[in-house]
């Protein structure tokens, strides 16, 4: 009996033991098992919420945050996990917004479209305080989201928007700080007068003491609208997050944006990311995180950039603001919509001939390369109604035209995208010198063999002015700061003491004069509307006008004939070679490149001609490898082996190749008897003329 009792209990603890490993098996694996967070962002969407471009009356094709909603749920699908943040910059920038739902007391078309999508949390953006106050208060008010501005507060202790949130996925606390562009009050003066701001740097580092050692939060996401450099010196508050990151480094996710610059990167242990503009692109942040001695860490993480070229609209977005969206077109139209008080833009004039040049080479805009009507007119006007004696004004879109016929609220819009207005400021002949000079640094250095003239990638069109009031040439045989020559004013040479009344829009007087320590002295007059309105007065009271051009400035320092150069433009205009924007056309380059042999040009490979993107983004781009909407979204472990699988086809073979110094991307294609611009799309490389030593490309062979 003994015996079989103490059998009995032997048996007992075996299965009692072997449970009870099994139960701590079971535990550990659980315990093992990462949890996967994906965070989406947007940032500058600009109100295109639809995907269409209503200057031009035409839909896009790769933008809007109709597209964002379809890649918004495909990842939703795939990982409930999914936190969706915007970061400013939203309310402002289509005609739907700026001429008619930023002017009415209705629910903001996008305030529907951010309810609709469930956004987490959004941050506000500069321009969300281009129309005061009131109008920031009521979106606020109109989201169901918190609203998000760490650094902005009432002056009188109200709450503009709130500091920060936390949300929690699958156990995993969450804090997001949101941060505004501090500079604001640059912009926007006296609609501003009302909030302090502060610097991202400053409170960036008080919220994320309080998030993490009062909120214990898991995971800390700071969403800034602000680029990775300062814009602006210390002494006038920096919006850099390049300190930021310095004086947080525990920040695990940092959104950014205002730049329209696409970046995807890794700091330190912070992943650091930020889209172009207008919807074209979404950040992915993919973190795993998993219990080490009893606290959640980041295991792993990885962060991308998703172009929203191929996805497809959500119609259900499309219809949700259908309304909105007819009724803009009408305005255009004078046609007035269906909310009450929208009154037709209607026809302000028309315009007896084309205002702006044709391009000789695909996507180089003359307007970039000759004095031209479209900039003439405006300088006109502006000089018109500052009494200044010289201007200045950019093409803020290489499209920018008036075309023959009617003008309509669009084509105003296509020639001024932005709300700006005008300032005045004395300047020395010195100091507008210093002015032009940087202004000219858009351009790139000709050197001999250049046929065609290029532009700098990591300086915007937008950033580039041309002057009317003075006569110029621009040098560009010279370096940087040296380019300006032969200025002169009323038909004298421009003497550096000599002071002038200078008329620039309130945001060139900020992020340029002031931000760059060109000027001195301080705005002394500011216009109280908008440039664009006055454009629409001097329309309307014209009824017809005409092109009319000074040909005030010139590009001199430059040969760009040779014999060949018809036949090479011609291989660029029918999309057989790179459109050379930021590099241009060199003979001894194209020889190297075996485009030109024995003296004659030799057509590339095939006669295929591949689509491209003839008109570059605005601000040079970081690419990371996009895909596919319908995909799975992988775990960041995941990640290569997607990709590697993507590059080679099962029923294509395929190599990685190793850029060496002096490759380009026709050699490499002529190599393996493929078309450069297939190796270009198969890399996500916008613009072929760019390719680095080191640089591994993926080539499915024919």
């Amino acid at each position: 009996m003994k015996h079989f009792r103490k059998s009995v209990v032997i048996v007992l603890a075996f299965i009692i033991g072997m449970f009870g490993t099994i139960n701590i098996s079971y535990a550990e694996a659980a315990k093992a098992e990462p949890i996967q967070i994906t965070i989406l962002g947007t940032s500058d969407t600009h109100s295109n919420l639809y995907g269409f471009s209503y200057e031009d009356d035409m839909e896009s094709k790769n933008n809007g945050l109709a597209r964002v909603s379809t890649y918004l749920k495909a990842t939703r699908a795939q990982n409930p996990n999914t936190i969706l943040i915007d970061n400013g910059d939203t309310y402002q920038g289509t005609i739907l917004a700026d001429a008619i739902y930023n002017q009415l007391d209705v629910v903001h078309p996008v305030t529907k479209v951010l309810n609709q999508m469930k956004y987490d949390a959004m941050v506000l953006g500069n321009h969300e305080f281009n129309f005061g106050m009131n109008f920031v208060d009521k979106i606020v008010k109109e989201l169901e989201m918190p609203v998000l501005a760490a650094n902005a507060v009432y002056k009188d202790g109200r709450e503009l928007a709130k500091p920060y949130t936390i949300i929690e996925k699958d156990g995993v606390k969450i804090g997001i700080l949101g941060l505004t562009n501090p500079n604001a009050p640059r912009w926007d003066g006296e609609k501003v007068d009302s909030v302090q701001f502060s610097s991202v740097a400053e409170i960036g580092k008080k919220y994320a003491k309080i998030l993490k050692e009062e909120e214990k939060v898991d995971l800390l996401i700071v969403s800034a609208h602000v680029g990775f450099i300062p814009e602006y010196d210390e002494e006038t508050g920096a919006d850099g997050a390049e300190k930021l990151l310095k004086e947080v480094p525990e920040i695990d996710v940092l959104l950014l944006g205002h730049n329209h610059t696409k970046n995807a990167e890794q700091i330190g242990n912070t992943l650091v990311g930020s889209p172009r503009n207008n919807g074209r692109d979404v950040v992915q942040f993919d973190l795993n995180l998993a219990k080490e001695d009893g606290k959640l860490v980041v295991v792993d993480r990885a962060v991308k950039t998703v172009d929203m070229e191929t996805v497809e609209p959500d119609q259900e977005i499309r219809d949700l603001i259908q309304v909105e969206h007819d009724t803009t077109i009408n305005f255009i139209k004078g046609e007035g919509g269906e909310e009450d008080g929208i009154e037709g833009g209607g026809i302000f004039g028309q315009a007896s001939a084309d205002f702006q040049p044709k391009n000789e080479i695909l996507g180089i805009p003359e307007g970039k390369l000759r004095d031209t009507a479209v900039i003439d007119l405006i300088a006109m006007v502006q000089l018109d109604i500052s009494g200044a004696d010289v201007t200045a004004v950019a093409l803020f879109q290489d499209k920018s035209d008036i075309k023959t016929g009617d003008i309509n609220y669009g084509t105003l819009f296509n020639i001024y995208k932005f709300d700006n207005t005008l300032y005045t400021v004395d300047v020395t002949g010195k100091e507008l010198k210093a002015f032009m000079e940087w202004s000219a640094s858009h351009y790139n250095t000709w050197k001999p063999g250049d046929i065609s003239i290029s532009f700098d990638e990591n300086i915007p069109g937008y950033r580039y002015d041309m002057f009317e009031g003075v006569e110029y040439k621009v040098d560009l045989s010279k370096p940087v700061g040296e380019r300006i020559v032969d200025v002169t004013f009323k038909g004298e040479p421009l003497k550096d003491d000599q002071v002038l009344t200078l008329a620039v829009n309130n945001y060139r007087y900020s992020s340029g004069l002031k931000a760059n320590k060109l000027v001195a002295a301080n705005k002394k007059w500011e216009s109280p509307k908008a440039i664009r309105d006055y454009l629409a007065e001097y329309i309307q009271k014209e009824g017809t006008i005409h092109p009319v051009v000074t040909n005030n400035w010139e590009i001199v320092g430059v040969d760009l004939d040779h014999p060949l150069r018809d036949e090479i433009i011609n291989l660029v205009n029918t999309q057989k070679l790179p459109v050379p924007y930021n590099q241009a056309l060199n003979i001894q380059e194209l020889e190297a490149q075996g485009v030109i042999k024995d003296g004659k040009v030799v057509a590339p490979a095939t006669d295929e001609v591949v689509g491209q993107d003839p008109e570059p983004s605005e601000a040079p781009v970081t690419t990371t490898p996009t895909p596919q909407v319908e995909s799975k979204p992988e775990k960041p472990e995941e990640q290569k082996a997607e990709v590697d699988q993507e590059t080679k086809p099962e029923e294509k073979k395929s190599v990685v190749y190793v850029v060496q110094k002096g490759d380009c991307l026709i050699k490499i294609a002529k190599k393996y008897n493929v078309h450069y611009l297939d190796i270009a799309k198969e890399n996500n490389i916008k613009n072929p003329n760019l390719i680095y030593p080191n640089q591994k490309l993926a080539i499915t062979l024919p």
